[in-house]
């Protein structure tokens, strides 16, 4: 068959490789493969070739027809093609089978190191204030990866895909080279021919639809439900909804809301805010004025008969601010701040404060004799911007200083100086 013919070799090597004798049991090799499986495996830092090896080693070892061809020929036989070992199965295939699929004795849905989970695709969207009171739906066109529905994800047509000989199915390539005198380094990188997959398909037998890709582009209208009362930052989820790819966890689509400023009101919690001028009179005398909610309705707002407001002063609405979520029928309060218009002219006629003066309350400073009005220097108050006046100031402290330092530069020539004697 061989040309020569099957020689007789006692080839110990796969017996090496699980330190297993080569008269051990069925059970021995298991449990010589699991410890070498668990301790080299790649996901937990083991090295990749001796992962390889021992998965080659197993497959022979626990076949009975292998074995014997093994024990009979060695190696030469089983990968000329004698009893039809011509080429060895995935090392992580093999883990996966012996384990079950539960990767590390997890008993998840893992496929080791070929099953992983993809990532979630993030997006902001952007509300108003209205949105996130009413309650809203969004709908947003969406292009994502999905496995091709032609062959299913296998990028061939025919549904399988043969092994990448630079990696030998791992997907991952060791390169090593010496560093010193008896110093190696070793480095471990993406197969470049596979791209780590460790399948190559022939141009033959490539999907024509996905090219050999394994994926396709799909276009998705997505409807994005904004419940009442979300916050800012806030996530709505949509579970694998996210890219599509072979021998993965398809990851999700998630919306994180960006709840954008309002002019009139402001949100803190559950609870709104909005400012409000009122003129003098209004302050003193009573007021009455309407808001448009963020509904649309209109609210009535009106002081209590003979209230007078201060600059600054807060009200507070029940049950007129934002919906809280899960609970929409339960809301926070409605806040109003007052701030109070003084007259622009800043005079009053005699005649109208002599009549106010009489109405409010009286005055709190007290009342100066001529004696004490005699001994006094009259000032005279002038109107002043504070944050002109400050910065103009600022400046010629500036430039008074920098007078300064420049006389200090002329002054500091060297002067005669005495020695001691």
């Amino acid at each position: 068959m061989f040309g020569r013919g099957p020689r007789k070799s006692d080839n110990t090597k796969y017996y090496d490789i699980l330190g297993v004798a080569k008269n051990a049991s069925e059970d021995e090799i298991k449990k010589a493969y699991r410890k070498a499986a668990m301790k080299n495996h790649p996901d937990k830092g083991g090295d990749p070739e001796k992962f390889k090896e021992l998965g080659q080693a197993y497959e022979v070892l626990s076949d009975p027809e292998k074995k014997e061809m093994y024990d009979q020929y060695g190696e030469d036989a089983l990968k000329e093609g004698m009893g039809g070992g011509s080429s060895f199965h995935n090392p992580f295939d093999i883990f996966e089978s012996f384990f079950g699929g539960a990767g590390f004795g997890g008993g998840g849905p893992s496929r080791g190191r070929r099953q992983k989970q993809g990532e979630d695709v993030v997006h902001s969207l952007k509300v108003s204030l209205e949105d996130v009171y009413n309650g809203t739906t969004k709908k947003l066109s969406l292009s994502r990866n999905v496995l091709c529905p032609k062959c299913k994800g296998k990028g061939s047509k025919s549904g399988t895909a043969g092994r990448c000989f630079g990696c030998q199915g791992t997907g991952m390539k060791i390169t090593r080279r010496q560093i010193g005198l008896g110093m190696i380094q070793q480095m471990q990188h993406v197969c470049p021919e596979c791209k780590g997959t460790g399948e190559v398909i022939s141009e033959r037998d490539r999907c024509p639809q996905c090219k050999g890709n394994k994926i396709t582009q799909e276009k998705k209208v997505l409807e994005v439900h904004v419940e009442k009362g979300m916050q800012q930052g806030q996530k709505i989820v949509f579970e694998g909804q996210a890219d599509e790819a072979p021998d993965t966890i398809t990851g999700d689509i998630v919306f994180v809301l960006q709840v954008k400023g309002h002019p009139k009101f402001r949100r803190e919690h559950d609870d709104l805010y909005i400012d409000h001028n009122l003129s003098l009179t209004e302050a003193l005398c009573g007021f009455q004025f309407t808001v448009t909610h963020l509904d649309g309705r209109q609210l009535l707002v009106k002081s209590n008969p003979g209230e007078v407001i201060k600059p600054g002063q807060h009200k507070a609405i029940n049950d007129e601010g934002m919906p809280q979520h899960n609970r929409p029928f339960m809301r926070g309060r409605l806040y109003i701040k007052f701030s109070v218009d003084f007259p622009d002219s800043g005079f009053l006629p005699p005649s109208q404060s002599q009549a106010l003066e009489k109405i409010l309350p009286q005055k709190t400073s007290k009342k100066l004799s001529q004696k004490e009005l005699d001994n006094c220097e009259e000032t005279t108050l002038h109107d002043v911007n504070i944050a002109e006046e400050m910065s103009r100031k600022k400046q010629q402290y500036s430039e008074a200083y920098d007078d300064d330092d420049d006389e200090d530069g002329e002054s500091s020539m060297p002067r005669v100086q005495c020695a001691q004697q």
